[in-house]
Protein backbone atom coordinates (compact mmCIF):
# COMPACT_ATOMS: atom_id res chain seq x y z
CA UNK A 1 0.00 0.00 0.00
CA UNK A 2 2.25 2.72 -1.36
CA UNK A 3 0.49 6.09 -1.09
CA UNK A 4 1.37 9.75 -0.64
CA UNK A 5 -0.58 11.98 1.74
CA UNK A 6 -1.05 15.47 0.28
CA UNK A 7 -2.60 18.28 2.34
CA UNK A 8 -3.27 21.50 0.43
CA UNK A 9 -4.49 24.80 1.90
CA UNK A 10 -6.31 23.05 4.72
CA UNK A 11 -8.47 25.38 6.82
CA UNK A 12 -10.54 24.00 9.69
CA UNK A 13 -12.89 25.31 12.35
CA UNK A 14 -14.74 23.76 15.27
CA UNK A 15 -18.46 23.06 15.23
CA UNK A 16 -18.86 26.35 17.10
CA UNK A 17 -17.11 28.26 14.31
CA UNK A 18 -13.70 28.82 15.93
CA UNK A 19 -10.95 28.76 13.29
CA UNK A 20 -8.02 26.51 14.23
CA UNK A 21 -6.14 25.56 11.05
CA UNK A 22 -5.46 28.39 8.60
CA UNK A 23 -4.04 26.95 5.40
CA UNK A 24 -1.85 23.94 6.17
CA UNK A 25 0.24 22.50 3.34
CA UNK A 26 2.09 19.22 3.79
CA UNK A 27 3.17 16.30 1.60
CA UNK A 28 4.15 12.98 3.17
CA UNK A 29 5.62 10.44 0.77
CA UNK A 30 6.03 6.70 1.42
CA UNK A 31 8.89 6.05 3.84
CA UNK A 32 9.14 9.66 5.03
CA UNK A 33 8.99 10.54 8.72
CA UNK A 34 7.54 13.98 9.46
CA UNK A 35 7.40 15.53 12.94
CA UNK A 36 4.99 18.33 13.87
CA UNK A 37 6.01 20.55 16.80
CA UNK A 38 4.67 23.78 18.22
CA UNK A 39 3.31 25.48 21.34
CA UNK A 40 0.02 24.52 22.97
CA UNK A 41 -3.05 25.63 21.07
CA UNK A 42 -1.33 25.80 17.71
CA UNK A 43 -3.48 23.13 16.06
CA UNK A 44 -1.26 20.03 16.20
CA UNK A 45 -3.81 17.62 17.66
CA UNK A 46 -6.56 19.18 15.56
CA UNK A 47 -4.57 18.42 12.42
CA UNK A 48 -4.20 14.78 13.50
CA UNK A 49 -7.91 14.45 14.22
CA UNK A 50 -8.98 16.14 11.00
CA UNK A 51 -6.81 13.85 8.89
CA UNK A 52 -8.82 10.90 10.20
CA UNK A 53 -12.16 12.63 9.74
CA UNK A 54 -13.18 13.62 13.27
CA UNK A 55 -16.80 14.83 12.99
CA UNK A 56 -16.27 17.61 15.55
CA UNK A 57 -14.35 19.70 13.02
CA UNK A 58 -15.40 21.36 9.76
CA UNK A 59 -13.08 21.72 6.77
CA UNK A 60 -13.75 25.19 5.36
CA UNK A 61 -11.07 25.21 2.65
CA UNK A 62 -8.41 23.00 1.14
CA UNK A 63 -8.06 19.36 0.31
CA UNK A 64 -6.68 16.10 1.73
CA UNK A 65 -5.63 13.40 -0.73
CA UNK A 66 -4.36 9.89 -0.05
CA UNK A 67 -2.80 8.54 -3.20
CA UNK A 68 -5.21 9.43 -5.99
CA UNK A 69 -8.24 9.63 -3.71
CA UNK A 70 -9.67 12.87 -2.33
CA UNK A 71 -10.54 11.93 1.27
CA UNK A 72 -11.48 15.44 2.48
CA UNK A 73 -15.14 14.51 3.02
CA UNK A 74 -14.83 10.78 3.67
CA UNK A 75 -15.88 9.34 7.07
CA UNK A 76 -13.19 7.97 9.37
CA UNK A 77 -13.87 4.29 8.64
CA UNK A 78 -13.39 4.80 4.90
CA UNK A 79 -10.12 6.65 5.48
CA UNK A 80 -8.91 3.79 7.65
CA UNK A 81 -9.75 1.24 4.96
CA UNK A 82 -7.73 3.28 2.47
CA UNK A 83 -4.67 3.09 4.72
CA UNK A 84 -4.72 5.88 7.32
CA UNK A 85 -4.00 5.09 10.98
CA UNK A 86 -4.31 7.42 13.98
CA UNK A 87 -2.58 6.75 17.29
CA UNK A 88 -4.52 8.75 19.88
CA UNK A 89 -3.00 11.04 22.46
CA UNK A 90 -5.38 9.58 25.03
CA UNK A 91 -6.36 6.03 23.95
CA UNK A 92 -9.74 5.01 25.33
CA UNK A 93 -10.79 1.80 27.04
CA UNK A 94 -13.37 -0.30 25.18
CA UNK A 95 -14.93 -2.67 27.75
CA UNK A 96 -16.36 -5.89 26.36
CA UNK A 97 -14.43 -5.74 23.06
CA UNK A 98 -11.66 -8.34 22.93
CA UNK A 99 -8.33 -6.91 21.74
CA UNK A 100 -7.51 -9.76 19.33
CA UNK A 101 -11.04 -10.00 17.93
CA UNK A 102 -11.12 -6.24 17.34
CA UNK A 103 -7.83 -6.35 15.44
CA UNK A 104 -8.89 -9.35 13.35
CA UNK A 105 -12.02 -7.49 12.24
CA UNK A 106 -9.92 -4.43 11.42
CA UNK A 107 -7.38 -6.42 9.39
CA UNK A 108 -10.09 -8.26 7.45
CA UNK A 109 -12.03 -5.02 6.81
CA UNK A 110 -9.09 -3.72 4.79
CA UNK A 111 -10.00 -6.25 2.10
CA UNK A 112 -6.58 -7.85 1.83
CA UNK A 113 -7.81 -11.37 2.58
CA UNK A 114 -9.05 -12.91 5.80
CA UNK A 115 -6.56 -13.72 8.54
CA UNK A 116 -7.36 -16.71 10.73
CA UNK A 117 -7.60 -16.36 14.53
CA UNK A 118 -4.61 -18.69 14.91
CA UNK A 119 -2.44 -16.73 12.48
CA UNK A 120 -3.37 -13.45 14.15
CA UNK A 121 -2.62 -14.77 17.64
CA UNK A 122 0.83 -15.84 16.47
CA UNK A 123 1.52 -12.45 14.88
CA UNK A 124 0.22 -10.64 17.95
CA UNK A 125 2.47 -12.64 20.27
CA UNK A 126 5.55 -11.95 18.15
CA UNK A 127 4.77 -8.25 17.81
CA UNK A 128 3.96 -7.82 21.51
CA UNK A 129 7.45 -9.09 22.36
CA UNK A 130 8.97 -6.24 20.36
CA UNK A 131 7.14 -3.79 22.63
CA UNK A 132 7.84 -5.69 25.86
CA UNK A 133 4.09 -6.17 26.35
CA UNK A 134 2.75 -8.91 28.61
CA UNK A 135 1.54 -12.01 26.79
CA UNK A 136 -1.94 -11.66 28.30
CA UNK A 137 -2.55 -8.13 27.07
CA UNK A 138 -4.15 -9.08 23.76
CA UNK A 139 -6.48 -11.61 25.39
CA UNK A 140 -8.19 -8.86 27.41
CA UNK A 141 -10.72 -6.18 26.49
CA UNK A 142 -9.21 -3.40 24.40
CA UNK A 143 -7.15 -1.12 26.69
CA UNK A 144 -9.32 -2.03 29.71
CA UNK A 145 -7.29 -1.75 32.90
CA UNK A 146 -4.16 -0.80 30.94
CA UNK A 147 -1.76 1.77 32.36
CA UNK A 148 -1.03 4.91 30.36
CA UNK A 149 2.14 3.41 28.95
CA UNK A 150 0.40 0.13 28.11
CA UNK A 151 -2.28 2.01 26.20
CA UNK A 152 0.38 3.76 24.14
CA UNK A 153 2.04 0.40 23.42
CA UNK A 154 -1.38 -0.96 22.46
CA UNK A 155 -1.71 1.77 19.82
CA UNK A 156 1.69 0.95 18.34
CA UNK A 157 0.89 -2.78 18.37
CA UNK A 158 -2.29 -2.10 16.40
CA UNK A 159 -0.29 0.02 13.95
CA UNK A 160 2.27 -2.74 13.38
CA UNK A 161 -0.42 -5.35 12.76
CA UNK A 162 -2.53 -3.19 10.44
CA UNK A 163 0.44 -2.03 8.31
CA UNK A 164 -1.14 1.26 7.17
CA UNK A 165 0.06 3.45 4.31
CA UNK A 166 0.19 6.59 6.46
CA UNK A 167 0.64 6.64 10.25
CA UNK A 168 -0.47 9.69 12.28
CA UNK A 169 0.69 9.61 15.89
CA UNK A 170 -0.55 12.24 18.33
CA UNK A 171 2.00 12.59 21.14
CA UNK A 172 2.89 8.89 21.43
CA UNK A 173 5.65 9.87 23.89
CA UNK A 174 3.47 11.66 26.47
CA UNK A 175 3.42 10.10 29.92
CA UNK A 176 5.95 7.37 29.14
CA UNK A 177 8.83 6.20 31.27
CA UNK A 178 12.28 5.87 29.71
CA UNK A 179 11.97 2.19 28.80
CA UNK A 180 8.48 2.45 27.30
CA UNK A 181 9.60 5.45 25.26
CA UNK A 182 12.52 3.50 23.85
CA UNK A 183 10.41 0.49 22.86
CA UNK A 184 7.79 2.64 21.19
CA UNK A 185 10.30 4.87 19.39
CA UNK A 186 12.31 1.93 18.09
CA UNK A 187 9.20 0.30 16.64
CA UNK A 188 8.09 3.56 15.05
CA UNK A 189 11.58 4.01 13.61
CA UNK A 190 11.33 0.53 12.09
CA UNK A 191 8.39 1.41 9.85
CA UNK A 192 9.06 0.24 6.33
CA UNK A 193 9.80 2.22 3.20
CA UNK A 194 6.17 2.02 2.09
CA UNK A 195 4.78 3.74 5.20
CA UNK A 196 4.75 7.51 5.66
CA UNK A 197 4.49 9.02 9.13
CA UNK A 198 3.27 12.22 10.78
CA UNK A 199 4.24 12.40 14.47
CA UNK A 200 3.01 15.16 16.77
CA UNK A 201 5.20 15.86 19.79
CA UNK A 202 6.15 18.58 22.26
CA UNK A 203 9.56 17.18 23.07
CA UNK A 204 12.79 16.32 21.34
CA UNK A 205 13.44 13.30 23.56
CA UNK A 206 11.60 10.79 21.33
CA UNK A 207 13.75 12.01 18.45
CA UNK A 208 16.84 10.71 20.23
CA UNK A 209 15.60 7.25 19.18
CA UNK A 210 13.80 8.27 16.00
CA UNK A 211 15.47 10.56 13.50
CA UNK A 212 12.89 12.35 11.34
CA UNK A 213 13.33 13.35 7.72
CA UNK A 214 11.41 16.59 8.28
CA UNK A 215 10.40 18.73 11.26
CA UNK A 216 7.63 21.30 10.93
CA UNK A 217 6.63 24.07 13.35
CA UNK A 218 2.87 24.63 13.56
CA UNK A 219 1.83 27.92 15.17
CA UNK A 220 -1.62 29.52 15.13
CA UNK A 221 -2.87 27.06 12.56
CA UNK A 222 -0.05 27.42 10.05
CA UNK A 223 3.26 25.69 9.36
CA UNK A 224 5.68 28.57 9.81
CA UNK A 225 9.00 26.71 9.52
CA UNK A 226 10.27 23.40 8.18
CA UNK A 227 13.66 21.74 8.39
CA UNK A 228 15.50 18.60 9.36
CA UNK A 229 16.18 17.02 12.74
CA UNK A 230 18.38 19.97 13.67
CA UNK A 231 15.26 22.16 13.83
CA UNK A 232 13.90 20.07 16.72
CA UNK A 233 17.23 20.39 18.49
CA UNK A 234 17.15 24.17 18.11
CA UNK A 235 13.60 24.30 19.48
CA UNK A 236 14.64 22.25 22.49
CA UNK A 237 17.30 24.85 23.29
CA UNK A 238 15.57 28.11 22.38
CA UNK A 239 11.82 27.43 22.24
CA UNK A 240 9.35 28.94 19.77
CA UNK A 241 9.81 32.65 20.40
CA UNK A 242 11.59 33.37 17.10
CA UNK A 243 8.72 31.77 15.12
CA UNK A 244 5.94 33.71 16.84
CA UNK A 245 6.92 37.18 15.63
Amino acid sequence: MNKTLAITGLAVETAEGKEILRGVNLVVKPGEKHVIMGPNGGGKSTLAMVLLGHPGYKVTAGKIKLGNTDITRLPANERAKLGLFLGFQYPVEVPGVNFASFLRLAVNAKGQGNISPLALRKELAETAKKLAMGADMTTRALNEGFSGGEKKKSEILQMLILKPAIVILDEPDSGLDVDALRYIAENIAGLGKDTGMVLVTHYQRILQHLRPDFVHVLIKGKIVESGGAELAEAIEKKGYEKFQK
